[in-house]
């Protein structure tokens, strides 16, 4: 933090509340926002933040009470003010058009008077606004193409776009939550840049290292309320995560002991000359009870090998695979059908299915063990198995009816993680597997993981976020170029070893 904070509010909100059913989501948060100020909001999974920016964004309606009010003048929550700009995690970017077609979506093409498009015109105004932000990239070339912090700020620069900034505010809802490290950085000082000129913003993390560097006030919600609004000067990680989960955060999540089965050298996974995407001609081997680690920047195939590992890669694929438990045969990469359940990164695009109950996203690749006939399940026993998960992973849900929206994105990641070990599979892979999570529900997928490998179950955990490597694994691969380029393990794995591994700067 460097700037100095003003006094003069451009948003200020008192008494504001929320019920959905019998669920009272918010209940009489106050939240003032400085000018020039960057103002961090925290709070677990299951907090109100998501309801909050919800309303802030029109997509719910307060309850009667609220007070708001936007540079000093009284507003509607929720009506569309130019004032207000958002950056939600999900971005609302369609990657098969271009950072110009994206730019247009939001405010319009640039026009003639007879309504041509004027695509010169269109480009050198994308150029403009994606360069004040120091990024390069071709603005014609389609986004799926590009990586995960361009795209987000394209999306950043389509919120800011035709916008006086100053007396305004920009919120930006998880901005980091699945990018590396090296690129973390690079985002916070586009964060500042905004500030400097002149907005506001409101920034949602889950990242407490973030707060402390890019802050100058925090707001803490928890159980729909807020607990306190304080100088992130005057705090630490510690105190500010108890403030958060309601209790002293004594504890860190510390590396497991390497297990016996582990340690016994017996096998759960083997691959060779794996090739998939940006990997080329990978080896490596997973043994029963190991925490694999698979650790690289951007475009090195760390976030490539689950999908290929697992058979969900949708390009080709090369290699072998094989797990010798089962049998000592080798099998094609492309045709493998080794039954290896994934966690995957996205966890709304492909982890739930937002239509369904959280019973039918928990069960969905178990109903054949609750068939009694061609047509019919059994309901109880398919109830039963859902109960008992439910209880084992700590889900905080109304219900297995509930639908799976109605839960925190921590519980959504806590039902796939239920499905997956549901299978009782010797494999698991994990990818991204704390994003958008929060601190004490983080914990708990830890404790859960260890504990699932202390039994014998192989994990390979592929993050961007190096807290996930130092807390889970015993040995970390470092990918590069789509190879493995170093191979970290045991008391080796720290933080600063990791990031000069990844980047490629060892002295």
């Amino acid at each position: 933090m460097t700037d100095t904070v003003t006094t003069s509010p451009v948003l200020s909100i008192t008494g504001l509340s929320k019920r959905f059913g019998g669920t009272q989501a918010l209940s009489d948060v106050d939240l003032d926002i400085a000018q020039g100020e960057i103002h961090a909001l925290v709070g677990p999974n299951g907090s109100g933040k998501s309801t909050l920016i919800k309303i802030l964004a029109g997509y719910h309606q307060a309850d009667a009470g609220a007070d708001a009010r936007l540079d000093g003048e009284p507003f509607d929550l929720g009506s569309d003010h130019d004032r207000l700009r958002f950056v939600h995690q999900e971005l609302g970017l369609v990657g098969e058009l271009s950072a110009m077609d994206n730019l247009a979506l939001s405010r319009g093409f640039a026009r003639s008077r007879l309504g041509n498009i004027r695509w010169r015109e269109q480009e050198q105004r994308t150029v403009e606004l994606v360069h004040r932000f120091g990024l390069d990239i071709d603005v014609r070339r389609p986004l799926v193409d590009a990586t995960p912090v361009q795209r987000t700020v394209v999306a950043i620069a389509a919120a800011l776009q035709g916008w006086e900034a100053d007396q305004g505010l920009l919120v930006l809802d998880e901005p980091t939550a699945v990018l590396p490290p090296g690129e973390v950085g690079k985002l916070l000082d586009i964060v500042r840049e905004v500030r400097r000129g002149g907005a506001s913003v409101l920034y949602v993390s889950h990242r407490l290292d973030e707060i402390f560097q890019v802050a100058d006030r925090v707001t803490v919600i928890r159980g729909g309320r807020r607990i306190a609004t304080r100088p992130v000067q005057g705090l630490t990680p510690q105190s500010l995560a108890s403030l958060m989960s309601g209790e002293a955060t004594e504890r860190s999540a510390q590396r497991p002991k390497v297990s016996a089965t582990s340690r016994s050298g017996e096998s759960a996974l083997e691959a060779r000359e794996l090739t998939g995407g940006p990997l080329r001609g990978l080896d490596f081997s997973l043994a029963r009870g190991e925490l694999l680690g698979i650790a690289g920047l951007a475009g090195s195939g760390h976030d490539v090998l689950p999908y290929v590992v697992t058979g969900a890669w949708p390009g080709d694929v090369q290699g072998q695979l094989r797990c010798p438990a089962r049998s000592p045969e080798w099998s094609d990469a492309s045709r493998a059908a080794l039954g290896i359940p994934l966690v995957p990164g996205d966890r709304a695009a492909h982890g739930v299915i937002a239509a369904f109950s959280v019973a039918e996203n928990l069960t969905l690749p178990l109903l054949s063990r609750f068939r009694t006939g061609r047509r019919f399940l059994d309901g109880r026993h398919e109830a039963a198995v859902v109960d008992d998960w439910v209880d084992r992973v700590g889900i905080r849900t109304a219900g297995r009816d509930a639908p799976i929206t109605t839960l925190s994105g921590g519980n959504q990641q806590k039902v796939v993680m239920a499905r997956c070990l549901a299978l009782e599979p010797e494999v698991l892979v994990l990818c991204e597997p704390t994003a958008g999570v929060d601190i004490a529900t983080r914990l708990q997928l830890y404790d859960l993981i260890k504990e699932q490998a202390a039994q014998g179950l192989g994990v390979i955990v592929s993050s961007s976020d190096v807290g996930d490597l130092l807390a889970l694994c015993t040995r970390v691969l470092v990918l590069r170029d789509g190879q493995v380029v170093r191979e970290i393990a045991g008391d080796a794995i720290t933080e600063p070893t990791l990031v000069h591994a990844m980047e490629g700067t060892e002295a």
